[in-house]
């Protein structure tokens, strides 16, 4: 690239110098009349004395005064003609000095783009080009790779975050499952009420194991935005997720309180947003004591529709409500069934929420329960 930019510099120089030049010829051309003697005489020279007497001393040729001047304009034009083609050789040479020196100057930040580039690797994305200078487009260029490789580098340590957080999920329940095997199923003197105990805790330990890698997946395919959207309906979202509860809050003696609005239409993936309101009813159903009422409520708030999911439960301190949407989170000795969910439900509730244009807010008390509410922007 810095020799064709050498080339097409040198040779631009080149043409307009040698255009200056044709120009200056052709100028001084018109304003002349060129050209050689064609008529001249022969005239004789004498000596003249003191007393006035004349004798012959030779000859010599002579031509007219216009004549003379065309032929000294001839001769000037040809020197400058000649000058001019040695100029235009000499500054052939120095133009590719020239643009060379250029030509390197202004791929300057394009090499410094280069280096950076093959210095990063795919575990380390912490370099930058942070090219200085006047801004261009090479410096818009090199800021733009910086902004991507910011992007890469915080997409990278999520996925590096999320693979240490579900290693060390996942390393508890096969620690037990290896551990009530060791020491009951493949003990030859164990009692049966021993391993039955076991499978009871091997049965428990995969049914999470099971669960954790279903939320993994359904955050991964959310991540890859591999979903098709449609208009849905959010009450009617509300109402289905709850079907799918009715039974599992039935059995704790746990009821659920519609309160939904119809026509409201959401721009969104029908499973995932079911999914969502799922996932709040799960948390709600685990929860909330015997004989409680579980809230199921939709809106519109403006250019805003909201789905809100109320339980009765214990309630979260302030200082862990933003906590709760974090990956594998749990608050500990708080929940008796806390080992029976993966702590992928919320985040999963917010990633699904925020891929469709929304947000998630939750309101509790310590003591009389929590609301979540997902907000989302209403179909245009």
């Amino acid at each position: 690239m810095r020799f064709r930019l050498t080339v097409l510099y040198s040779t631009l120089l080149f043409v307009l110098a040698g255009a200056g030049l044709l120009v200056t010829y052709l100028a001084v051309r018109a304003g002349t009349d060129p050209k050689p003697i064609t008529r001249s005489y022969e005239a004789e020279l004498v000596k003249r004395k003191a007393d006035g007497r004349e004798f012959p001393v030779g000859t010599m040729e002579v031509a007219a005064v216009e004549d003379i001047e065309s032929a000294v304009n001839l001769r000037t034009l040809e020197s400058l003609r000649d000058f001019s083609w040695l100029a235009l050789g000499g500054l052939f040479v120095v133009s590719l000095g020239i643009g060379w020196v250029l030509s390197g100057r202004a791929l300057r930040p394009a090499l410094s783009i280069a280096r950076t580039a093959r210095e990063i690797q795919a575990t380390d994305l912490s370099r930058r080009i942070n090219l200085s200078g006047t801004r261009g487009e090479l410096r818009d260029l090199a800021d733009t790779l910086d902004s991507m490789l910011d992007r890469l580098d915080e997409a990278f340590r999520a996925q590096r975050q999320l693979i240490d957080d579900a290693s060390h999920e996942l390393r508890s329940p096969l620690a037990i499952i290896r551990a009530h095997l060791d020491a009951a199923l493949t003990t030859p003197d164990a009692s049966d009420a021993e391993r039955e105990r076991a499978v009871q805790v091997i049965d428990r330990a995969t049914d999470r194991m099971s669960r954790l890698v279903e939320d993994l997946l359904a955050t991964a395919r959310r991540t890859a935005s591999a979903l098709a959207d449609t208009d849905v309906s959010l009450s009617v979202v509300a109402r289905e997720a709850g079907e799918d509860f009715a039974v599992l809050a039935a059995e704790r003696d746990l009821r659920f309180a519609y309160d939904l609005t119809p026509d409201l239409v959401v721009i969104g993936d029908h499973d995932a947003l079911r999914r969502a309101a799922g996932n709040l009813l799960s948390n709600a159903v685990r929860l909330s004591p015997a004989g409680a009422t579980i809230g199921v409520t939709t809106g519109r708030d403006d250019d805003w529709l909201w789905l809100s999911v109320s339980d009765a439960g214990p309630g979260i301190p302030e200082a862990d409500r933003q906590r709760v949407f974090d990956r594998f989170w749990r608050r500990s000795g708080s929940d008796p069934l806390a080992d029976r969910h993966t702590g992928l439900g919320l985040a999963i509730v917010r990633q699904i929420v925020e891929s469709h244009g929304g947000r998630v807010e939750v309101s509790s008390e310590v003591g009389e329960g929590s609301t979540f509410t997902l907000w989302f922007p209403a179909r245009p």
